[in-house]
């Protein structure tokens, strides 16, 4: 069966926004979820970490048990015990399993899409976008398993049989981001699964309500549950899966400090250890829009305020830089600052919101912190609307004139901010692109395709967007990963994604017998 994308909900509709309405009025009703650790089809409860609305940090959204070593230890042994048998059904039963959950990921929606409003300040159309990318996952990696266990095809010679397989790698950590709390939790963890291997999910502390509505529809579809476990927790939870001698993989999504840390503890080997752990990251960026002397403002405007401000900039991919080319930095930097005054700064669940509140306290200070510091060193800082009272708001922000090698200029900021800076021509962006450790997205406006075809052959992204926005990746159209610090490269979505939880096993036979054995 051929591939497609899930449509996304018209919000456009009123229909479409009162099942919304209805499905958030009837979450709230449940609040707060309770969050066990799940293990081998057993629950424990203990609650004692809880994730809160960040447009309202006084409602207490889920209430998570914090997995304990003993917890991580039995979910081990859980996944050693029957990870085999998982891993030896064929390729196409655990495929059907990653469709029936699309199917429940379908009918629960409204549901999903109404807990990453309240658990994560997601508004509406990113929410819902997330929930389909969720459901694009399992479908597309579902036909990619298929296609992966027929092997692949080798020089045959007379006289001689060669093969290449596949098989799974054995136990994998799953390390999830709370910025698509539902989308790259399943995309890592149906991964491992369908591959054959077992998965233990280790979602963010700030949303573990959307990771056991993923898990217990995994369950539900029908995947075993000593072999799928969710240890909700902090990075202690994280650290000890990564440090386990059994896990073979581990698929991590999330800062580059956390990743690189991870990454060397992966690369580690000690005394009676049998395995290399293979890593699996994507670790963000400083992501930068170039736009051209000939560039139409009309288009590269609304792009811009979209990959920087929507969802308050809480996107690995978001742009959080702007090289222009100084014939028409002016006129971008006067009609940009405009643009702040118009875009809407309120509660997610208002239909239209372009800058939701940021994750939590932290990211709050973090980021006002990072503009003063700007400020005080001589930049000029343009704000849009602080938002309401209640709530970890920050205002969309232009920052201009800043020092090109100052903090705020290169580091990943991860929220509404974003830097405009002028250079003499896209050669000159280029040049910055190249200075920069990190290259996830990076996007051009220009009307010249020779320009396009030179920048596109330069920059060292790994995923680059020219006349339209940055942010957004689909599944099977635009396979997503970074490179240099950004990542290990790996593309998910795409069509290799899957070999990152395999081992390839090639056998060869002489097929030139001197007699059989009856």
């Amino acid at each position: 069966m051929t591939f497609a994308n899930e449509p996304l909900l018209e919000l456009r509709r009123s229909w479409a926004r009162d099942g919304l309405r209805d499905a958030l009025a009837a979450l709230d009703r449940e609040l707060p979820l309770d969050v066990p650790v799940l293990v081998d089809g057993d629950a424990r409860r203990a609650p004692s970490l809880d994730s809160t609305d960040p447009s309202r940090p006084d409602r207490v959204v889920a209430r998570a048990t914090v997995a304990t070593e003993a917890d991580i230890e039995a979910a081990v042994a859980a996944a050693r015990r029957d990870q085999p048998a998982w891993g030896a059904r064929p390729a196409a039963e655990r495929a059907e399993i990653l469709v029936r959950a699309a199917a429940l990921l379908r009918e629960r929606r409204p549901r999903l899409t109404a807990l990453m409003v309240r658990e994560c300040a997601k508004p509406w159309a990113e929410a819902d976008a997330d929930v389909c990318e969720a459901i694009d996952f399992l479908e597309y990696y579902a036909r990619q398993a298929v296609e992966l266990d027929r092997g692949e095809d080798l020089i045959q010679p007379p006289g001689e049989r060669n093969t290449l397989v596949y098989r799974p790698r054995g136990i994998a950590a799953v390390i999830a981001p709370w910025n698509f709390p539902v989308a790259i939790a399943c995309g890592m963890t149906s991964a491992a699964l369908v591959t054959g291997n077992a998965a233990l999910l280790k979602p963010a502390e700030q949303s573990p309500g959307c990771a056991l509505e993923l898990v217990t529809a995994l369950h539900e579809a029908g995947v075993p549950r000593s072999v799928l476990a969710l240890l909700p927790g902090e990075g202690d939870v994280g650290a000890a899966l990564v440090r386990h001698p059994a896990v073979h993989v581990i698929a991590f999504t999330g800062s580059s400090a956390v990743g690189q840390e991870i990454l060397r503890e992966a690369g580690t080997v000690r005394e009676g250890d049998l395995h290399l752990t293979h890593v699996v990251s994507e670790m963000g960026g400083k992501n930068c829009i170039i736009v051209d002397a000939d560039a139409d403002l009309d288009d590269a405007l609304p792009a811009i305020a979209y990959s920087a401000f929507g969802f308050a900039g809480q996107k690995c991919s978001a742009c959080s830089r702007v090289l222009v080319h100084e014939a028409v930095a002016d006129a971008l930097v006067e009609r940009l600052g405009g643009l702040l005054d118009t875009l809407v700064v309120d509660l997610p669940e208002r239909f239209g919101v372009d800058v939701p509140p940021v994750i939590e306290q932290a990211s709050q200070e973090r980021l006002e912190r990072h503009v003063a510091v700007a400020a005080e060193a001589g930049a000029t800082v343009r704000r849009g609307a602080a938002g309401p009272g209640t709530g970890w708001f920050v205002a969309p922000t232009m920052v201009t004139n800043a020092d090109p090698m100052s903090p705020i200029a290169r580091e990943e900021l991860f929220g509404p901010v974003v830097v405009v800076e002028p250079v003499a021509g896209v050669d000159a962006a280029c040049d910055v692109l190249d200075t920069l450790p990190v290259a996830l997205t990076g996007g051009l406006f220009s009307r010249n395709p020779d320009v396009v075809r030179r920048v596109s052959r330069r920059v060292p992204v790994g995923n680059f967007y020219v006349n339209r926005h940055i942010t957004g990746a689909i599944v099977g159209r635009q396979p997503f990963g970074g490179n240099r610090l950004s990542g290990t490269g790996t593309k998910a979505g795409g069509p290799g994604y899957l070999h990152q939880f395999v081992e390839s096993i090639v056998v060869c036979e002489n097929t030139m017998r001197h007699g059989l054995v009856v």
